[in-house]
């Protein structure tokens, strides 16, 4: 019954500013494709890129699979734990939103740019040991 609710609100538009209520939610596992690139912004606030290598769970015909490779972001003290204690090819398990934004680029033109927001970023595996 309460999803049936939640279903009737989100498509008649009930619910916070009028506007329908909708699941913005991404769970990714797969390894870092390069280390974090840790910086801190013009009012002092930490953030961490890094994109995340994650195959899909289906194979090619070929037998082989593809892999995706997805931009996340994350802030403040997470950016930080990330940016400090994770190197290319760990894995990790992140939980965020999807945000797209559009940007301009220097001719004028526009560009989309998509990356996930991450609130939860959970390291799966040991680092590895540095000869």
């Amino acid at each position: 019954m309460v999803a049936q609710v939640a279903q009737s609100e989100a498509e008649t538009g009930a619910g916070s500013r009028g506007a329908g209520r909708g699941v913005n939610q991404v769970i990714l596992v797969g390894r870092l494709a390069r280390d974090p690139d840790l910086r801190v912004t013009g009012e002092g606030t930490p953030r961490a890129w890094f994109v995340l290598a994650v195959p899909r769970a289906f194979a090619a015909k070929n037998g082989e699979r593809d892999v995706d490779f997805i931009n996340i972001v994350t802030w403040r003290q997470l950016a930080t734990t990330v940016g400090e204690h994770l190197k290319k090819g760990r894995m990790v398990a992140v939980t965020g939103r999807l945000q797209v934004s559009q940007l301009e680029t220097g001719d004028g033109g526009k560009r989309t740019s998509t990356e996930v927001v991450a609130d939860q970023v959970v390291f799966l595996d040991a680092p590895r040991n540095s000869p």
